[in-house]
């Protein structure tokens, strides 16, 4: 017999009484974080289809993916929802490291430096956006402005800005 925590429980008995409510979510979270990952998917996906714009079920779903490292499905799933919110700081993580680990080096780049601009705190995530810049730079990738001198300016201005964030938490000294 198999032991659930009371938080599942308790979810499930809610997603039962009303299976178009938004229970779906924090159930589908509860199964994957027990490692019932098929099962998120599977109750994620009955709940989408029963609330299309629920930005925190597609979230959910995502996650569930990501543990099944399904990360182009993630990647799909959630580039919508940060076009909507792009605030939304779990989407923008897990689209950023969907993004890298399928190779979308720039699109995980610019996922990164928005959790960046979000929380300049994130000491991780500063890392990161310095490896992938480093690794665009040696590339021969940094900054190209497509010959457009406005789009240029953005990325001079960007660069100049991430790298007094970068010098303000103590990763680049002078």
């Amino acid at each position: 017999m198999t032991l659930y925590p009371p938080l599942l429980l308790k979810y499930l008995k809610m997603y039962q009484d009303d299976p178009s409510s938004r229970i779906f979510a924090p159930l589908s979270e509860c199964y994957r974080k027990i490692g019932m990952a098929d099962e998120a998917i599977e109750i994620c996906k009955e709940g989408i289809a029963a609330n299309p714009d629920f930005t925190g079920g597609k979230v959910a779903l995502a996650r569930a993916y990501f543990d099944k490292k399904m990360y182009a499905e993630a990647r799909e799933l959630l580039l919508p929802v940060i076009d909507r919110i792009p605030d939304n700081i779990v989407a923008q993580k897990l689209l950023a490291d969907a993004s890298l680990f399928l190779g979308y080096f720039k699109d995980a780049l610019n996922a990164y430096k928005m959790l960046l601009y979000f929380n300049p705190a994130d000491h991780d995530v500063a890392r990161t956006v310095q490896e992938l810049e480093t690794q665009s730079y040696e590339q021969g990738g940094v900054i190209k402005g497509g010959g457009r001198p406005e789009k240029l300016r953005k990325l001079v201005k960007l660069q100049k800005l991430l790298t007094r964030v970068q010098r303000a938490q103590g990763f680049i000294v002078g």
